[in-house]
């Protein structure tokens, strides 16, 4: 099912029982603008959350998560969560629902040998992946196939099996990532399986606080506070998972807010530190140099882009 409209609980003849049952028996996919919407507490199927423009936030087990261009978050089936569109700037969302059995058989066929499946070509059984819950890069070949499955579906609607199958390639891109979460639980260092998995899962929500709070002024105690880990063991372990050390993480990812600025916007090169959470213009053009190799002035200029994934 295809929808370019959010669904709104407070109009009148909203049944809420049946909105929900909807993703029990379809796919579904909702290619929206919103400028304030908000979405209460609820359990929610396996979904791919990403935004084309503006921000979405999601509360997950306490913990606020934002979502903007270029990132994208999966949520687990039968996962509670909260989701918000504040006010102000319009936002586009993609939000992509994935049937249970439906994505229990991607799974399967992509886990399995192949003669498992053909031994076995209808088994039912609810075979399913835990994933982080984390933010992940919106890479190119999952950017194309996002493009290709909402330009089909603006163009032919959901009518027809054709949908299902941009959905299938979409979840096997999804079995990649979780390859990559997987990945990274096995560089953290510790010797049990069951404490890699906790510790990644733990700097996993320092990365995202990183991600969404960025231009706050963050330090390592407010950090590894949100991580339930002390700062010697967040800063050590995060560099393990990620490559960077917090502290280096974040100014390359306000970094990469500031290019992206830079490219689109005629604010103030001053405005644009500050916006992206650099104490003074300065420093901002210290790092922007350093990561870069120009002035972010000259960057503006030279209408220069730079994919920075972080």
């Amino acid at each position: 099912m295809y929808y370019t409209r959010l669904p709104d609980a407070s109009e009148p003849g909203f049944d809420e029982e049946r909105h929900f049952s909807q993703f029990k028996i379809h796919n579904v996919v909702f290619n929206a603008w919103s400028n304030g919407s908000h979405c209460e507490d609820h359990i929610g199927c396996l979904s791919l959350k990403t935004v084309l423009s503006g921000e979405e936030w999601y509360t997950i087990d306490r913990r606020r998560v934002a979502v903007r261009p270029g990132e994208f978050l999966i949520l687990n089936d039968d996962q509670r969560y909260a989701c918000q569109v504040q006010q102000g700037e319009p936002t586009k969302v993609l939000s992509i629902f994935f049937k249970r059995e439906f994505a229990s058989a991607v799974f399967r066929d992509c886990l399995c040998s192949e003669e498992a499946s053909a031994d076995n070509p209808f088994h039912s059984a609810n075979d399913t992946l835990e994933f982080f819950q984390t933010l992940h890069p919106v890479e190119p070949r999952l950017l194309r196939q996002l493009r290709d499955l909402t330009t089909h579906l603006d163009n032919l609607g959901d009518q027809t099996g054709l949908a299902d199958e941009h959905l299938l390639f979409l979840l096997r891109q999804l079995v990649r990532t979780h390859k990559s979460e997987v990945d990274g639980t096995n560089r953290i260092d510790a010797v049990k399986a069951s404490t890699r998995k906790e510790i990644f899962s733990r700097v996993c929500f320092a990365k995202d606080f990183l991600h969404s709070a960025y231009k706050e002024k963050l330090d390592l105690d407010t950090i590894s506070r949100v991580s339930c880990l002390s700062v010697p063991q967040l800063v050590r372990q995060f560099k393990y998972a990620f490559r960077l050390t917090p502290h280096c993480y974040l100014t390359r990812v306000r970094l990469h807010h500031a290019a992206d600025i830079l490219r689109r916007t005629d604010l103030p090169v001053m405005d644009v530190s500050w916006q992206c959470g650099f104490d003074n213009a300065s420093a901002f053009g210290r790092a922007f140099k350093a990561e870069y190799g120009i002035q972010p002035a000259q960057y503006r200029r030279a209408g220069r882009t730079h994919t920075l994934q972080c």
